[in-house]
């Protein structure tokens, strides 16, 4: 047998202090995500985006993740979010990790709108969390969600379609004209030969009661 020896332990001790597995799995780093928060609010309901903007901060900093951006807007809910559109530049130029909102119908219009940008964050390598869901989309859980959704946007369309096809067979049965009209083969000799004359197009159309753009259309 061996014998002890002190300088023996001092050889072996740093081997156990020194190791960086856990549970046999070797210890990595936790990444810092730079989050960018949007917060939103409509045009009657301003009061609540100070308490959106609280939370998302809060939340934030419970995950350990550094705000790189904050963004605030205010509009109707048919408006077009167009602040909307700093967070995803700064995704797209991965200055950001992860995007954090209070609520999904604050972040997309429509269900297609919401799964076509989450699918652009997707591809970006860029999480999304929204607070109210408890949607995470860093997580296995959440990107199973996120596969939900694609199933309601495709409904959404196709609701759409059904809609969109109604609505012309319904004019057909009440006798309306669908598409362009045809101006172009009635009107055409008459609009260039006006136009040749130097009367304007204004007038033009006024005299042959068709519309300005049908005019312009014929002239180009």
């Amino acid at each position: 047998m061996q014998a002890w020896h002190p300088q023996m332990a001092a050889r072996q001790a740093p081997e156990k202090t020194e190791s960086r597995k856990v549970f046999g799995q070797i210890r990595r780093p936790v990444k810092i995500f730079r989050a960018g928060l949007y917060a939103r609010v409509s045009t009657d309901d301003q009061q609540t985006i100070p308490l959106q903007v609280r939370v998302l901060r809060e939340y934030a900093a419970r995950r350990g993740w550094t705000i790189a951006l904050q963004v605030k807007e205010v509009g109707s809910g048919a408006s077009q979010r167009q602040l909307r559109e700093k967070l995803l530049d700064a995704a797209r130029r991965r200055e950001i990790d992860v995007v954090l909102v209070w609520r999904l119908d604050r972040w997309g219009r429509s269900v297609t709108d919401l799964l076509s940008t989450l699918q652009e964050l997707e591809h970006l390598g860029v999480g999304f969390v929204s607070l109210t869901e408890a949607l995470d989309l860093t997580t296995p859980a959440g990107r199973a969600m996120a596969a939900l959704l694609a199933v309601f946007a495709e409904f959404e369309r196709e609701i759409l379609r059904e809609r969109v096809r109604a609505g012309l067979a319904h004019a057909r049965q009440n006798g309306k004209k669908l598409g362009r009209p045809v101006t172009a083969g009635i009107h055409a000799d008459q609009v260039r030969k006006l136009h040749r004359a130097g009367v304007s197009k204004a007038e033009i159309a006024r005299r042959l009661q068709i519309g300005r753009t049908s005019v312009r259309r014929i002239l180009v």
